[in-house]
């Protein structure tokens, strides 16, 4: 059974928040993840929780922070932004993708390989890829999967 009585929501709870600062707002957020859950206070920090949510830029299998990449979608495309100012490197790079990896190999050094996971599934034709004013730009148009499973529950009792 829940516990409304330690629910912290009450009427004035609307005004209360207005005046409170960002720092007071983000301390009040934490004293109530510790009351609702006591049970994890040894096992996880609240700013750990918070940390999950926050937006990363790239994945990659090794030295992720010196490739520098961005990935965004919009409705149809996702784009993967690197800059870019050698163009010796630019000529040595070679780019593959999956469904929803990206593949870079020989950047920045000859026989470095960087992967990063996409934040959608995209078509296996129609990427591009384009070089100006020192960032490399590619897109790839999404793939909207329309195929539906529906999968059984079963009461076993």
């Amino acid at each position: 059974m829940f516990p409304w009585n330690m629910f912290p929501f009450n009427k004035n709870l609307r005004d209360t928040l207005q005046k409170m600062k960002p720092e007071e707002i983000e301390k009040y957020v934490q004293d109530l993840l510790e009351k609702m859950m006591p049970n994890m206070q040894g096992m996880m920090n609240p700013n750990d929780v918070f940390q999950q949510f926050q937006p990363s830029d790239s994945h990659s299998h090794s030295s992720a922070n010196r490739i520098n990449a961005s990935t965004y979608e919009t409705h149809d495309h996702v784009y993967i932004r690197i800059p870019i100012n050698n163009h010796d490197a630019l000529k040595k790079l070679r780019l593959y993708h999956t469904s929803n990896q990206l593949i870079i190999e020989h950047f920045p050094e000859y026989g470095e390989k960087h992967t990063i996971t996409l934040p959608a599934i995209v078509k296996k034709k129609g990427g591009e890829a384009n070089h100006k004013d020192g960032i490399l730009e590619i897109k790839i148009p999404k793939n909207i999967d329309m195929q539906y499973t529906e999968i059984d529950v079963t009461e076993k009792w």
